[in-house]
């Protein structure tokens, strides 16, 4: 993809683009049927429902020819299931947390996001105008797949816990869910990592298996219930600064799709890539305020703890410079991209943020 043509292909230039679509030519094309899976449960009608906006904006420009059934967690295939099922064609295509598979290869996390990266604004902008989409892309060629932006949840919360972290000691022995890679440098700060699926943390933290919990933010949490069972909530999610969502694509089946319909599916995921935020960003505001009067106790990570997860984080990303090319290769240009990113947003950004944050409005 030529990524100066972004605006024109694809969310910005949808109404555009679906009006070239002329109904003689739409009436011409195949009737393609596919199947997305998704890594979440339906209950979860943001992040899971970020597929389902992406469905319905391919069949809506498509006028009904280009219909995607959407299929929870489990349906089909597993919650981690679904790089290999889209790899081997069982489904055309997923909808998914890239660094849930940084067992495979560390270098899937940069396709949603590492301890101490980019945030949401600066994980789009690498994507479309840095390297982001060429390298990725790259890589997802050894797995039969091509991968589309589809949502970002912003900054995520740190996760629900059982007992006060007044220090980085409260760290050791914890058993902590935590998702993809994070769990690395939680480990390495003394935690013990837990990676379960969205919908199997609520009963393992009632039990006792896990004696903290992240996930994604207010909104979530409090539809999971994690407020009934555990007390303090703590911020930032370091380890969360802007995790994108992908689309991940069967190169086979994308190849074979008509190029008006690779438009139209590079359009909706662009399309549900602004949704899904929007809906986070509207959502969790009212969502922290019903959780605080429920008596949910609002703490900041102590600073030693989070000064300890930085400098464990980059020890490791060197190390795994060392011993991974492919992770070298896109970690160098990511870095790069973080320092200018971080240059620019202390200012303008962080400087209005600072201040209206202080107003009592």
């Amino acid at each position: 993809m030529q990524r100066r043509s972004f605006l024109s292909r694809t969310g910005l230039g949808i109404a555009a683009g679906s009006a070239a679509l002329a109904a003689p030519a739409i009436a011409a094309q195949p009737s393609i049927r596919w199947r997305l899976a998704s890594s979440f449960p339906k209950n979860l009608d943001t992040i899971f429902g970020a597929a389902e906006v992406f469905a319905r904006q391919v069949a809506a420009m498509s006028e009904g020819k280009f219909q995607i059934s959407v299929h929870a967690a489990g349906e089909i295939t597993p919650a981690f299931g679904v790089v290999d099922a889209v790899q081997q064609g069982a489904v055309e295509c997923a909808h998914t947390a890239a660094y849930y598979f940084f067992g495979k290869d560390e270098t899937f996390a940069f396709s949603c996001c590492i301890p101490f990266g980019l945030n949401s604004r600066q994980t789009t902008a690498w994507m479309y105008y840095g390297n982001g989409l060429t390298l990725m892309r790259e890589f997802y060629r050894n797995y039969n797949i091509i991968n589309f932006p589809a949502g970002n949840t912003g900054a995520q919360m740190g996760g629900w816990f059982r007992k006060e972290i007044k220090s980085l000691a409260d760290m050791k022995g914890l058993k902590f869910r935590i998702g993809g890679f994070g769990g690395r440098i939680i480990e390495r700060i003394g935690g013990v990592p837990q990676n379960i699926p969205g919908g199997d943390i609520y009963p393992a933290l009632e039990k006792g298996t896990i004696d903290a919990a992240e996930w994604v933010g207010p909104y979530d949490d409090l539809k999971l219930g994690f407020n009934k069972i555990a007390t303090h909530y703590y911020y930032p999610g370091w380890w969360e600064g802007g995790p994108q969502l992908d689309l991940f694509v069967n190169l086979k089946a994308w190849e074979a799709l008509p190029a008006n319909y690779q438009a139209i599916v590079e359009s909706a995921a662009a399309h549900a890539h602004v949704d899904m935020q929007a809906r986070y960003d509207v959502k969790n505001p009212q969502a922290l305020k019903e959780l605080y009067a429920g008596g949910t106790k609002l703490h900041a990570f102590p600073r030693d703890l989070m000064n300890a997860a930085f400098k464990a984080s980059m020890e490791y990303y060197e190390e795994l410079s060392a011993k991974n090319p492919k992770w070298k290769k896109v970690y160098e240009d990511y870095s790069a991209f973080r320092r200018d990113q971080n240059l620019w947003f202390r200012f303008a950004e962080a400087g209005f943020d600072e201040f209206m944050q202080a107003q009592k409005l």
